[in-house]
């Protein structure tokens, strides 16, 4: 055998093996991102997608955050206008987590119908809005203060 071919047979075994780690790391920490009525369609089709992991993105049912004593754990219910259910989440809460709030959660479907979310994040966008641009609004004449050099 040459040299060469020893080469190029080392070369695939070591890409192969490479092939493979990836593949099997991506399936293991691979996790589903899916609205409330996508992972009800899952549940129904398949019983066992209830215990995968998967992170839901929806929006808080308004009046339906209930916080336990001490403050670590929170109860609320999320819709995507077409399905609702339950989440409880143990653990810190963020400041933005509010009523109609975008959220994502990551966890688990229980059997009882309630999602066990192992995090929380709380969107919300009209408090990272851009300011005004001055000159792009018609009709907008600049505070006194601004125009003064007063901020």
């Amino acid at each position: 055998m040459t040299p060469r071919t020893k080469f190029l047979i080392g070369g695939v075994l070591i890409l192969g093996a490479a092939a493979y780690l990836m593949a099997s790391s991506i399936k293991s920490t691979g996790v589903y991102y899916l609205t409330p009525r996508e992972l009800a369609g899952r549940v129904a089709a398949d019983p066992g997608f209830a215990n995968t992991g998967v992170k839901v993105g929806a929006r808080v049912v308004p009046g339906s955050i209930t916080r336990e004593a001490g403050g670590r754990e929170v109860s609320f219910r999320v819709s995507d206008g077409d399905r609702t259910f339950p989440v409880v989440y143990r653990g810190v809460i963020p400041d933005t987590f509010t009523d109609s709030a975008d959220v994502i959660v990551d966890g688990r479907m229980g059997p009882d119908g309630t999602f066990r979310a192992t995090t929380l994040l709380a969107k919300c966008a009209s408090r990272y809005e851009n300011a005004p641009k001055y000159r792009s609004t018609p009709g907008y004449q600049r505070p006194a203060s601004v125009v003064a050099g007063h901020v």
